[in-house]
C-alpha cells in the first residue's frame, strides 16, 4: 500500500533567523539573579534552547551563570511555592 503524500509538504519552507533574547551587548553575570531568572521556569529548572532561543555559547554561559548564583544562594535551587 502506497501512503497518500499531501502536494503541499515541504514547499516554499523559509525559515527567519531569531534575535537573541539578550542580544550581544549583554555581558551574563550571576550576581543578576532577576536577568538569570527569565532562563528558569516555574519549578526552578533551566530551560532548553529550543524554547529560550539562544546561541549555544549564550546557553552554556547561562546554565553556568544560573548553577554558580545557586551554589551562592543568589538564587534557588527549586521554586518557593510549589503546592
Amino acid at each position: 500500500m502506497s501512503a497518500i503524500v499531501s502536494p503541499f509538504r515541504g514547499r516554499n519552507q523559509t525559515f527567519r533567523k531569531r534575535k537573541s533574547p539578550i542580544g550581544d551587548s549583554k555581558v551574563i553575570d550571576y550576581l543578576d539573579p532577576k536577568f538569570l531568572q527569565q532562563f528558569v521556569n516555574d519549578q526552578g529548572r533551566i530551560l532548553p534552547r529550543r524554547v529560550t532561543g539562544l546561541t549555544a555559547y549564550q546557553q552554556r554561559q547561562v546554565a553556568r551563570a544560573i548553577k554558580y548564583a545557586r551554589h551562592l544562594a543568589l538564587m534557588p535551587f527549586v521554586a518557593q511555592d510549589l503546592k
